[in-house]
């Protein structure tokens, strides 16, 4: 009998039902060693060596697959194929004295499928040493910076903050988005547009001014209600002829098929999904064997999976629906994994929930669409003179729908009417409409990704636990739209180390550490040597750091306000759940005082004397109840309004995009 040791259960099942007697497959719950929690544990004066223990949690699980051992005649690790895969197999391998006791292989697949899984074990390799250093170096290079740096933040500001590589990039980030959005100055600006009507078609289309005397006018050249009134002056009584006809046929192509970054935007655009949850749903879809692994920043697909693509889209759909693609992967992604795409394309999975089965359909429809031919659109502009003006008409219609078959974007229509060239036109009206340039748009949980991604920061398996981990340590905080926005702390822990630790918070530096993994990865690079050029430096500024940077600095600010209990100025203090009053002479003097809550002015329906205002949980959840607490208690989630309702008289509250009635027994709801 042949052991297989896998990370989890559902893998361990999915393998165990199509493998038969004569294996036993088990799982190692994720690793069995890691670095100690209680101290740094990498041995800085020896060549920044490992200190790995089985932590308590996984101890039983050592000792049940230890037992299992003499009863088999090998053992195959048979752990994802990515570094962290690797990593684990290696450590199996050191806990369980694999290689002094008993023969192993190691196997690797990227799809839990009976014949993927029957070759990957008539084909077994050894443990890549290269990617696990390229996971060590990984794992004792955010070690450093976490151990050194955090206790740092501790002293400078307040206990508990802790720093690390990739999310002080991500946090700076949104901090940086959020300062350019305050200093954006908005301009005004108009546009003109002509209703206009042909003498064959009763229906009046749209045409919008874009050039004066044969030159484009630039977007934000008309400034202002006179300038645009003056030119609706000098189009008085002007002839609208058509200057130029273009029509052409236009093509759009499908998007290539989905890596961990595409994957997990898509599903926060589609149905906001945050990014830990996709990763989680994509894991129980990879271990049971419906998508291929969900880790990846590969767009190669097998010749097995082009080959069933192709036969369901020319059974489907026709044959000329199919268009062969490759696509080629960016940067250092690994050729030999693939993209997420289904397993089994032609036979739909069962027994998933809702959110399972929204996600593999998006997969799916992805995959199968990557395949097939362009949609094409037939495309019409129309360029009409007026005096030294000219106005123009873009439209057009879909031809062909091609990807759209199976996978549904937006898109717009616009039919034009048919026109000739010279052809006059009457002028129904002249609309004049005001804009305001807008500033740019705060992240979102899939824009955030695609920054990181663009940057070259992080890796496939890093984009989730970073966005989740800055969001635990109350760095940055989803507003009620759900756009990012950095919390006090965020903002103040960012400048902290963009001033005095420029290196951590470096884009391009963080970008290249992570092109040094891979190439450590690769074999390329020695992963010690790599942690030696950057530890000797950082070790360096952070010991003059603790000489130089001042608390004071960073978390107290002057109120001109005096301590009530003792008369020395009240200063505003920041603390890891943000600002406080509190007085200057602590700890002679321990007056402390919560900042003014934002009072929503709208009256307590419950004691009639105090008012609603915004609160937070401990986990920085709003919500909203009354100032007076804890004399009245009342509290609710949704925001209210301050209206009554017409059926019952309780409060009205915004809910997604409906004003409804707080009281649950009242079904009152309209339209925002």
């Amino acid at each position: 009998m042949k052991l297989i040791i896998v990370e989890s259960p559902t893998k361990s099942k999915t393998l165990q039902s199509f493998l038969g007697k004569d294996y036993k497959v088990l799982s190692s719950f994720g690793h069995v060693r890691d670095l100690p929690k209680g101290s740094l544990g990498v041995d800085l004066e020896n060549n920044f060596k490992p200190k790995y223990v089985i932590p308590t949690k996984s101890r039983k699980t050592v000792t049940a697959l230890k037992k299992e051992l003499p009863k088999s005649d090998s053992v195959v690790l048979a752990t994802d194929e990515d570094r962290e895969g690797e990593a684990i197999a290696w450590h199996l391998a050191q806990a369980l004295d694999l290689s002094g006791q008993k023969k192993y292989e190691r196997i690797a697949f990227h799809e839990i499928t009976k014949p993927a899984i029957l070759e990957a074990l008539k084909n077994p390799r050894e443990i890549d040493m290269n990617l696990v250093n390229a996971q060590q170096a990984r794992r004792v290079l955010d070690r450093i910076v976490g151990y050194k740096l955090s206790p740092f933040l501790w002293k400078k500001i307040a206990r508990g903050l802790s720093a690390g590589r990739v999310q002080s990039i991500a946090v700076r980030l949104v901090v940086e988005r959020e300062r350019e959005i305050k200093k954006f100055q908005s301009q005004e600006y108009w546009s003109i547009i002509a209703l206009l009507i042909a003498e064959d078609s009763p229906r009046q289309f749209e045409t919008i001014l874009y050039k004066k005397n044969g030159e484009a006018i630039d977007k934000l050249a008309i400034k202002n209600t006179e300038e645009a009134e003056a030119i609706i002056s000098e189009l008085r009584g002007a002839e609208y002829k058509v200057e130029n006809i273009e029509k052409k046929e236009s093509r759009r192509n499908p998007l290539p098929p989905f890596t961990t970054s595409t994957l997990q935007q898509d599903a926060w655009r589609k149905f906001k999904f945050p990014a830990k949850f996709t990763m989680r749903i994509a894991q129980n879809l990879y271990e049971r064997g419906f998508i291929t692994y969900h880790r990846t920043d590969s767009l190669n697909l097998s010749g097995l999976a082009l080959g069933a693509a192709k036969e369901l889209i020319t059974e489907r759909y026709g044959q000329n629906y199919h268009q062969f693609r490759k696509y080629k992967s960016k940067g250092r992604a690994q050729e030999a994994h693939e993209a997420i795409r289904p397993t089994n394309a032609d036979r739909p999975p069962k027994n998933l929930d809702e959110n399972q089965r929204r996600l593999y359909e998006l997969i799916w429809q992805r995959f199968i669409a990557c395949q097939m031919a362009p949609a094409v659109f037939d495309a019409v502009a129309i360029d009409i003179a007026a005096q030294n003006y000219t106005f123009r008409a873009n439209g057009q219609t879909l031809k062909f729908d091609g990807f759209l078959k199976a996978y549904p974007i937006k898109y717009e229509e616009t039919d034009l009417p048919l026109l000739e060239k010279e052809e006059i036109l009457e002028l129904k009206k002249l609309v004049t409409s005001q804009h305001f340039t807008q500033p740019p748009a705060r992240y979102t949980e899939a824009t955030l990704i695609k920054a990181l991604e663009a940057e070259g920061i992080g890796r496939p398996s890093t984009y989730a636990p970073t966005l989740s981990t800055i969001q635990d340590r109350n760095y940055i905080e989803k507003n009620e739209k759900r756009y990012f926005q950095p919390t006090e702390i965020g903002t103040v822990v960012n400048d902290l180390l963009v001033e005095h630790f420029p290196q951590i918070v470096d884009i391009k530096f963080t970008a290249n550490m992570e092109d040094a993994l891979d190439k450590i990865a690769e074999g390329e690079a020695e992963w010690t040597k790599i942690i030696g050029e950057f530890y000797g430096p950082f070790a360096e500024n952070l010991e003059k750091k603790y000489e130089e940077v001042s608390k004071k600095d960073f978390t107290e600010k002057p109120t001109g306000k005096t301590c009530p209990k003792c008369g020395s100025p009240l200063i505003m203090r920041l603390g890891k759940f943000g600002q406080f009053y509190a007085c200057s002479k602590f700890p002679d003097c321990k007056y402390t005082e919560s900042l003014p809550q934002k009072n929503l002015n709208v009256k307590c329906p419950k004691c009639l004397e105090g008012d609603l205002v915004e609160k937070r949980t401990k986990r920085k959840k709003i919500f909203y109840g009354c100032n007076r607490f804890p004399k009245c208690d009342f509290a609710l989630w949704d925001k209210p309004t301050g209206e009554k309702c017409q059926k019952c008289g309780s409060l009205l509250v915004e809910k997604q995009k409906k004003i409804k009635c707080s009281n649950k027994e009242c079904d009152y709801q309209k339209d925002k």
